[in-house]
């Protein structure tokens, strides 16, 4: 096996792991992926979100095609999003609105963010994600339109959470964060520069710069809050970090 095929070999296995990751897609569920792995395979995060995007975008094609109308088109493609990453990220959302608005000390906070069950927080912040992103997605002015945004919003999120594990350490000496461990500077530097390009093909240079200065400032502010909160960072703050990631990539395509 040559140098070339064996590098190969490995960046497809770090692309499979952050599918894994990321996603719940059943084709590649029996992948085992230790944590060191997936630290490793952050480059390659906005690339899963490209195909969940992409999964998307299929569905609201062809909800297009089929004739209905903007908004039922986009509550299917919204909910095909959700089915192809098992509300990962919708989950971790709405731990972490719990947690930090429930909790009055550090250990509070993370044991609800714990806590199977939800309360008033998340569920408002569950609402508002879906509000805003059916919303974005059906005022958005033509099919193609929705795909692009789809791409771009989906690839985006996604390339922001190795930026976070890497600015804070986790906040619990277990859990998914835990495993997952800090990724390595220059992963974290590839998935930005991944993520960037998709923003400028997706929605042009403009708006992608615009994008990408807003996502830095949420990269910026969700670490301080989750230091304040819980002097660090965890898979569901992670997830809700992408939902608010991807809001944001979407109310750009609106401009």
């Amino acid at each position: 096996m040559t140098l070339a095929n064996s590098w190969l070999e490995d960046r497809a296995e770090e692309l499979k792991a952050s599918i894994v990751f990321c996603t719940r897609l059943p084709l590649l569920r029996a992948t085992p992926i230790a944590g060191g792995a997936i630290a490793k395979a952050a480059w390659a995060f906005p690339i899963a979100g490209l195909l969940v995007g992409l999964i998307g975008a299929v569905v609201y094609a062809l909800a297009h095609r089929a004739g209905l109308p903007a908004w039922p088109a986009a509550a299917l493609t919204v909910a095909a999003t959700l089915l192809a990453t098992g509300c990962l990220h919708e989950d971790g959302l709405a731990d972490t609105a719990d947690g930090f608005g429930g909790g009055k000390t550090r250990e509070q906070k993370l044991d609800i963010m714990r806590d199977s069950r939800i309360g008033v927080y998340g569920v408002c912040a569950l609402v508002m994600s879906l509000v805003l992103r059916v919303g974005a997605l059906a005022s958005l002015p033509g099919a193609h339109a929705v795909v692009w945004a789809l791409l771009a919003s989906h690839a985006a999120a996604r390339a922001a959470m190795p930026a976070l594990m890497l600015m804070l350490p986790p906040a619990r000496s277990d859990g998914l964060s835990f495993e997952a461990g800090r990724p390595p500077g220059e992963a974290v530097l590839v998935a930005a520069v991944i993520g960037f390009l998709i923003l400028a093909i997706c929605l042009h240079l403009g708006h992608g710069f615009l994008a990408l200065i807003l996502l830095a400032v949420i990269v910026a502010l969700t670490a301080w809050l989750s230091t304040r909160q819980i002097e660090g960072q965890t898979g569901d703050v992670l997830g809700a970090l992408e939902q608010a990631s991807e809001i944001a990539v979407l109310l750009v395509a609106l401009g």
